[in-house]
C-alpha cells in the first residue's frame, strides 16, 4: 500500500505541467506567425498602404530589428520583475501591435507597430526557455523546453502556410485581427494555467559581461551563430534553390516536407536532451552537414533535394531546445540574460543569412549555398566537439548541470 502511495507521489512529481507549457509554445506560435504573415501577403500590403512590395517587406525588416534591439536591454530591465507580469506584458504587446497594424491606413505606422511588435517578441523570446526551465525538475528541464519551443516549427510549417492562405481569402488586415484575437485567448490562458514566479533580487542579478564570459556561454553562441546562418541562407532562398532541380512549381510542398519533419525534430530532442545532449548536439550538426554535402554534389536531383530537406528539418526542428538547454545550463544563474544574447545571435544570424545569400545567388547563383552551408556546419560541429568541458558537456544534463536561479 505505501509502495502504490510512493509510486504515485512520484508519478505525479514527473507529470509535466502540460496546460502552462502550452501555453509558452502558444506564444512563441504567434510570435513566429506575426513575424513572417506578411511575406506572403506582400502585394496586398503594398496596394492598400500606396507602398511597392520592396517596401511593404520591411514590416519584415523593421520586426526583426526590433528584436534584435531590445531583447537584451529590456531582459535585465525586467529581470526584478514577477515573470508571469513580464509574460503578460510581451502578450499584451502583440495584442496592441497587431491590432494597431490591422487599422492603420499610413506606412510609418505600420512600419512603427511592427517594430515595437518585435520588441515584445525579443522579450518573448528571451524569457520562454528560462520560464519552462522554472516549471520542472532538472531532470524534467529538456522535455519541458522542447514543449515550450514547440511553436516554432508548428507556425513555419503550419502556421504561416494557414496564414497565407487566410489573408488571402479575408484580406491581410482581418489576418492580424485574428492574431489579436489570439492573444486575447492566450492572456486568459496564461492567467488560468501558468504559474507565477518572482524575479531576481538586485543583489542576485549577474551583469551582462560577467554572463558573456561564463565558460560554455560564447561556445554556444558561436554554434548558434554557425548553425543558424547556415540555416537561414537556405530557408531564406529556398525558392530559387529548390528551383535548380525543378521543383520551383512545388516550394510549398519542399516546405511542408521541412515542416514535417522539423515536428519529428522536436520529438526526438525531447527524448534525449537530458541524457545525450552533446551527442544529439553533434549528431544533428553532423547530419545536417552530410545532407549540406549531398545538395552540393546532387543539386539538380529532386530525390535527392526532397530526402535533404527533410534531414535538414530534422534537426532545425530540435536545434532550439538542445541550443537553449545547453546555453542556459552554461550560464546557470544567468540564464536569461543568456538567452536574450540568444536573441540577438538568433535574429542577427536572420539578417545575415539573408544578406549572405542574396550575395551568394548573385554571385554563383543558388548552386553556391551548399557549399556556404558545409563550411558553416562543419564550424559548428569543431566548435561543439571542442567544448567538452562546458557548453557541450558529456553525460546526462542531471550530472553536469544544475538548476539555475532564474
Amino acid at each position: 500500500m505505501a509502495s502504490t502511495a510512493t509510486t504515485s507521489a512520484s508519478d505525479e512529481a514527473d507529470r509535466l505541467p502540460m496546460a502552462a507549457l502550452l501555453a509558452l509554445a502558444m506564444t512563441g506560435f504567434i510570435c513566429i506567425v506575426t513575424e513572417t504573415l506578411p511575406a506572403g501577403l506582400l502585394p496586398q500590403i503594398g496596394h492598400d498602404l500606396g507602398v511597392s512590395s520592396s517596401l511593404a517587406g520591411q514590416a519584415v525588416t523593421a520586426y526583426a530589428l526590433g528584436s534584435l534591439i531590445a531583447a537584451i536591454p529590456l531582459t535585465i530591465a525586467t529581470s526584478g520583475w514577477r515573470r508571469r507580469n513580464v509574460l503578460l506584458l510581451t502578450i499584451a504587446g502583440f495584442l496592441v501591435f497587431n491590432s494597431a497594424t490591422a487599422l492603420s491606413t499610413s506606412y510609418w505606422l505600420t512600419m512603427t507597430a511592427r517594430f515595437f511588435a518585435g520588441v515584445a517578441a525579443g522579450l518573448a523570446w528571451s524569457l520562454l526557455a528560462g520560464y519552462a526551465r522554472r516549471m520542472v525538475a532538472p531532470h524534467q528541464q529538456g522535455r519541458a523546453m522542447a514543449i515550450a519551443m514547440a511553436g516554432t516549427p508548428v507556425a513555419l510549417s503550419l502556421g504561416v502556410p494557414l496564414g497565407t492562405w487566410l489573408g488571402t481569402q479575408v484580406g491581410w488586415r482581418p489576418a492580424f485581427g485574428i492574431m489579436s484575437l489570439l492573444t486575447l485567448l492566450l492572456i486568459a490562458w496564461v492567467l488560468a494555467k501558468v504559474p507565477d514566479y518572482p524575479g531576481q533580487a538586485k543583489g542576485e542579478r549577474i551583469p551582462l559581461p560577467h554572463v558573456f564570459r561564463t565558460p560554455g556561454v560564447r561556445p554556444v553562441l558561436g554554434v548558434v551563430i554557425a548553425w543558424m546562418l547556415a540555416h537561414n541562407i537556405l530557408y531564406t532562398y529556398i525558392a530559387p534553390f529548390a528551383a535548380v532541380a525543378g521543383l520551383s512549381a512545388h516550394v510549398d510542398l519542399v516546405l511542408l516536407d521541412f515542416g514535417v519533419a522539423a515536428l519529428a525534430g522536436i520529438w526526438i530532442a525531447g527524448k534525449f536532451v537530458d541524457r545525450f545532449l552533446r551527442r544529439t548536439v553533434l549528431l544533428s550538426l553532423l547530419a545536417f552537414d552530410l545532407a549540406s554535402l549531398a545538395f552540393a554534389f546532387w543539386t539538380a536531383s529532386p530525390s535527392v533535394i526532397v530526402a535533404g530537406v527533410a534531414i535538414w528539418g530534422m534537426t532545425f526542428g530540435g536545434a532550439a531546445t538542445l541550443l537553449q538547454t545547453a546555453l542556459a545550463d552554461a550560464a546557470q544563474d544567468g540564464a536569461d540574460v543568456a538567452l536574450s544574447m540568444n536573441v540577438v545571435a538568433w535574429n542577427g544570424a536572420i539578417a545575415g543569412g539573408g544578406l549572405l545569400g542574396g550575395l551568394l545567388l548573385d554571385w554563383r547563383g543558388a548552386e553556391a549555398f551548399p557549399w556556404a552551408l558545409v563550411v558553416l556546419a562543419t564550424a559548428g560541429v569543431l566548435i561543439a566537439r571542442s567544448a567538452r568541458t562546458r557548453g557541450f558537456p558529456a553525460g546526462h544534463r542531471h550530472s553536469t548541470a544544475r538548476l539555475g536561479g532564474h
